[in-house]
This record gives structure tokens, sequence and C-alpha cells, in this order.
């Protein structure tokens, strides 16, 4: 059975820790990426497990479901949490990337291990033989189509956003200030202004590392300025094919988008001041934008939480009206692209396998990755891991592994398969979608969240614990 050749399509997050896990487990891998061959809308190089959105993984603090997530991945062997920890750079209590670093690393450990092909083509059909599908949001037309074909099941679309990337050189520092949210050593803020409430946002909090984000604070009169340019700016035109859906994921509004929602949600959202205090004043901002470091270097910055699909001069002209970027010079501008994720709780089981693939011809056919409806860098990685792993016990005659609900991996594979079908939406690492705590308790839950998080985290590591335990002894 060693002989067996696994194809696992797609060189991204999850179709590189799938490929490596099923390496590692003595099996032959066939990993197929069609880049650069045949570029996608928001690529830019022909690496493996290239970052397009944000560089942070998120949270890595273990009281937040994110870091839990990521301390269950080290605990199962993940390739990718390693080259993770190899590219990393300050983001408080997050974990970001620098993403060339990050991308070479995982491209390298692929290329080297001796079970893994790399073949750079694009693959049209789903193929009979044993394989992984992890193709990611940008699977390619031909493809999609044959997995309508296979599944038979309507896809379902949302926009996904990238933010923009200015270099450090250009950002005003009479006007910006170094700072990380919630700085023990700083005296509190007095200034009230809007607090954590409403819209979802990419906004790394709770940072315990002074100076990690550069901060661009705005006065009432600069935020409002700023909203009027952004609710009136001109959009990108998408192709006609992607119009026909406009539903975004929340997690990743378009900032233009979230802004038409309202005159204050950009300030309950990624512009939230909460934990920041201007040292020119001494004073909680109205408002503020943070920019987090996008390379090892330090040379290149991101707008955190400020995705967007304002044509390019139009990025330059509002972006710009931020004090700290009035002469911003852009890496990178913003830009939005099709999502597509397949209805996983009708097609798929816990394990990642596609449910009914003996019967259409396909019995060793598994999904992994943004496509089965994860989100989140840390979340496709695990899809590919469980994916990985189970195809290759598949294949060698051993059960399949269903990892506790009450992990967090568990959680989301669990989310995938039993989620309502016609309600179905991408889910992130998070406490909500752990088993309740009443049963075990015999009590009800403390109503304190930190409290709650701790004994969700405590719990899922003693589950994870005594599933490896189990795992070791087969």
């Amino acid at each position: 059975m060693n002989e067996a050749t696994v194809t696992v399509i797609g060189g991204g997050l999850a179709g590189t820790e799938a490929a490596w896990q099923i390496a590692e487990s003595g099996l032959r891998v066939r990993l197929y990426e069609m880049r650069p061959r045949r570029m996608t809308p928001a690529h830019t190089t022909g690496h493996l497990a290239e970052l397009v959105c944000s560089n942070s993984l998120g949270s890595d603090l273990i009281d937040r479901a994110p870091g839990l997530l990521k301390d269950e991945l080290r605990k199962l062997g993940s390739l990718l949490m390693r080259c993770a920890a190899e590219a990393a750079v300050p983001a408080g209590g997050a974990l970001a990337v620098d993403r060339d670093v990050f991308a070479q690393a995982v491209t390298q450990h692929i290329e080297s291990h001796p079970r893994i092909e790399i073949v750079r083509e694009e693959v049209t059909r789903i193929p009979s033989e044993p394989a992984v599908i992890a193709t990611g949001p940008l699977t390619s037309d031909a493809l999609a189509a044959d997995i309508a074909r296979l599944t038979g099941s309507e896809y379902l679309y949302f926009w996904d956003a990238i933010a923009p990337i200015v270099t450090l050189e250009s950002i005003d520092f009479t006007r910006a200030f170094r700072a990380s949210r919630f700085d023990r050593h700083s005296p509190p803020a007095t200034q009230a202004t809007p607090s954590e409430t409403g819209a979802k946002a990419d906004v790394d909090t709770q940072s315990e590392t002074e100076g990690d984000y550069i901060n661009c604070p705005l006065t009432r009169e600069e935020y409002d300025a700023f909203v009027d340019a952004l609710v009136s700016a001109e959009t990108a035109t998408l192709r006609d094919f992607e119009l026909r859906d406009e539903r975004f994921f929340e997690g990743c509004l378009p900032i233009e988008v979230l802004a038409r929602r309202g005159r204050q949600a950009l300030a309950f959202g990624p512009m939230r001041p909460i934990g920041i205090r201007d040292p020119r004043t001494g004073r909680r901002p109205y408002a503020v934008v943070q920019l987090r470091q996008d390379n090892l270097a330090g040379s290149l910055y991101n707008l955190v939480g400020f995705q967007t699909n304002l044509k390019f001069p139009e990025q330059e002209r509002v972006l710009r009206l931020i004090p700290g970027l009035g002469n911003a010079e852009f890496e990178r501008f913003g830009q939005i692209h099709r999502n597509t994720f397949i209805n996983s709780p009708a097609l798929l089981e816990t394990t990642m396998r596609y449910r009914d693939g003996e019967r259409q011809g396909y019995p060793a056919l598994f999904f992994a990755g943004q496509i089965v409806g994860v989100e989140g860098y840390a979340g496709n990685i695990a899809t590919g891991l469980v994916a990985g792993l189970n195809i290759a016990r598949l294949l060698k005659g051993q059960p399949l592994l269903s990892l506790p609900p009450t992990t967090m991996i568990g959680a989301l594979c669990h989310y995938v398969r039993h989620a309502e079908q016609k309600t179905f939406q991408p889910m992130k690492a998070n406490f909500g979608i752990l088993p309740p705590l009443e049963g075990e308790l015999g009590r009800r839950p403390p109503r304190d969240k930190r409290t709650r998080a701790a004994l969700h985290v405590a719990r899922a590591q003693a589950d994870l614990d005594a599933f490896l335990a189990r795992l070791r002894s087969e």
C-alpha cells in the first residue's frame, strides 16, 4: 500500500499541509499547482502557500479561539505552523509573518520532500484516483464546473478582499506613532469615544508588546471627512458573471461597504480607538487606523482591516486623507475577488471525506481549505491537516479520524458537517462553535467571558491530549 500515490490539487495553505501530512505518513504525493503557468486575480508569485489577504494568522494567545487553534495545530505536527514561526514579524499578541519568507519556507520544505512531486499544471477534472481538492477561493472555472457536476450542489459565492500595503518610509511620524493596544505601562485614555461593539474587523486587540503597530489617529472632523470621501469614492467594476451575487463575508467586509451601513460603523469596527492613547495629546483619539508590519525587513506595512474595492486612483486619494498617510507610497493596492465554497453540510463528513464518493466512483476523495467553508488561514491549514491524515489512513486501511468537537479543530470540522445546509456560511475559529459547558459543569457556566474561555481551553487541551494518547497507542 505504500506504493499508492495521492493527488493533491492546490498549493495553498490547505493543499501544502495536506501534502506534507500524506508524505510524512509514507505515501507518495503528486501536488498540482497551476501557478505560475496560470495566475489567479489575487496571487502575484508562483510560490506555494502565498498569502494574498492579511499577513496575520490571527491571535496567538491561548485564551483566544485562534490561539487555541494554532496550539492544536502545533501539537498535531503542522508544517505550516513551523514555517510561520520561522517567518514571524512583530504583531503583539498575534502571529503575523513576512509573506515572502513564509511562502519560500513552505515551498522549500515541499520541494525537498522525497515523496512529493510538484506538477505546475491546471487540473480541469476531478481525478478518479485518491485525491484531496484544496483549490481555495479562486478555483479555476473548469474545475469548479466539474465539482458542480459531481456534487449536483449549487455553488455559493461571496466577495473576499485584500488590504493596501504602504512603505514605512512614506509614513509621516509627526502624525503617526508606534503603540499597541492596551499597553499596560500607559495610563488610561480620558476621551470618550466609540467602544468595541458592532461590525467585525481585522483588528488585533489586547496586544501587550509596545510599538508593534503604527497608529494614525483621527479627530472627529478628520474622521467625518474621511467617511464622506470613502462613501462617495468610485469602486472598481467587477466581471459581469461575478455581479450576480453581492454577498460579503462579514469578517472581510470592504471598508466602503461597511461605511455605508452607518456613519459610525468604521469607528466601531476597524477604526475603533479602544486601548490607544495619542502621545501628543495624552488622550484617546476619536478613531484610529492601525498599520501592521508585513515583511521581516520592516519596510512594508498593511492597513489593518482596510480591505477595499475602490479604484486604485481613488484609494490613493481617499487613504491619503488619513493623518500620517498624506504622502503614502502604495506597494500594493486593495482589491476584491470572488470566493467559492461548496455546501459542505450536504457533501462532507467531519473527516473531510466526500460523503457520496463510493457510489459516484470517487471512493477516496477529500476536500480541504477555504472551499469547504472555513475562514482564516489557520482554519484552512487545519482542514488540510485533517484531510491529509485521513486520506493516508484510508489508503492504509486504518479508521478515519474525527477530532473531539470540544477541540477547536474538531469544532470547525463539526460545523462544516452539521451546519444548516440552506443558510451555510463560512466560519472562523471561535468559542461559540464549541459544545456548551453546562453539562460538564453541572451548573450554568460563569458569566465572565475570560473565565468561560479558560474553561473551554482547558477542556480542549485535555481532550486533545487524550485523543493523541489513544492515537499513539494504536
